[in-house]
């Protein structure tokens, strides 16, 4: 495959499981692609033209012409500069990398990160948050998260692949997209009415049975196996966590239990002070069952496949 068709099937996989919908998504682009034309000619030079055709600031081409041919794939969840050399020393083994793929976002990517959280918002909104309330929860979170990124070393595993010519992209709120998804339909599905049987549907699938023998499995961090689940919102996608005053709306809104990949105390708190019940899912488990729904389809259009850095590789096709 060339770089460019990988990139196009990303994008393209992201979109359709969009948990907000194929038609908000385009709205959002028409809006982008408005917003880019009404700009004066020297305003656009400064503008990420990708915007215009791709809605996750947080999943780039960061190095690398679109007309390159990729036969073989290093994929992990953080690739950094100790990825990047390692790609190039299984190159001199006998194993050369045509492209290096990270969930995790690098370099533009990661600075665009807190663009994508606006995501949290629609979702808020079609779950029962009145959607100016859902804007304002977000606001003060996307600023935190924005002048967080600011002063970060974002470039550097960029400027290593570019230094030993290995093409380098992140994929993160596609894949986001495909593990959401697929967990909130398989729990769904098995009509899970306590929080046991949610921690048990979540052991059935391979990624996160590989992550129990790890220490890393489902866990629940509020409330007990024999509690109510009640209305179960899968929230894996987004960019990163959201406001910890979403809890209160989610508890009026009728959210009974939240499966996460992670969360952090101060949210885990306000989750219990407003009797929601967290399941914590596990962070590398969740990143590799939404990446490898990825890989199985670029798998199967001759790409190798190499993985490491945490990705616990199954292949469902």
């Amino acid at each position: 495959m060339k770089l460019q068709e990988i990139y196009n099937l990303i994008l393209k996989m992201g979109i359709d499981h969009d948990p907000r919908g194929i038609e908000v998504v385009q709205k959002q682009l028409a809006k982008e692609k408005k917003k880019i034309d009404e700009l004066k000619e020297d305003e656009r030079k400064e503008i990420d033209q990708d915007r215009i055709f791709n809605p996750y600031s947080d999943t780039r081409v960061l190095f690398g012409e679109l007309d390159r041919e990729v036969k073989r794939i290093l994929v992990g969840i953080d690739m950094e500069v100790g990825e990047v050399i390692l790609a190039d020393r299984l190159a001199e083994k006998g194993k050369k990398i045509d492209l290096i793929m990270a969930h995790h976002p690098e370099g533009k990517a990661m600075a665009g990160l807190y663009d994508v959280m606006h995501l949290q918002e629609d979702l808020l909104a079609q779950l029962g948050v009145p959607v100016n309330v859902a804007e304002g929860i977000m606001a003060g979170r996307i600023g935190e998260v924005r002048r967080g990124l600011m002063p970060v070393n974002h470039n550097r595993a960029v400027d290593a692949a570019r230094l030993l010519d290995i093409p380098l992209m992140c994929c993160h709120t596609p894949a986001d997209n495909m593990v959401t998804e697929y967990v909130q339909k398989k729990i769904d599905e098995n009509n899970c009415e306590t929080l046991g049987d949610i921690v048990k549907v979540l052991k059935e699938i391979p990624e996160y049975a590989a992550a129990v023998k790890t220490g890393a499995g489902p866990t629940i961090v509020v409330g007990s196996r024999k509690r109510s689940a009640g209305k179960v919102f899968v929230d894996m996608t987004g960019g990163t966590s959201g406001s910890e005053d979403a809890y209160s709306k989610l508890s009026v809104a009728g959210v009974g239990t939240l499966v996460v990949m992670h969360i952090s105390e101060k949210h885990r708190k306000e989750a219990e002070k407003n009797h929601v019940n967290v399941i914590i899912a596990g962070h590398m488990a969740s990143d590799s069952l939404g990446m490898n729904l990825i890989l199985d389809m670029i798998e199967q259009r001759g790409v190798e496949i190499l993985t490491c850095s945490g990705l616990i590789r199954v292949k469902r096709s």
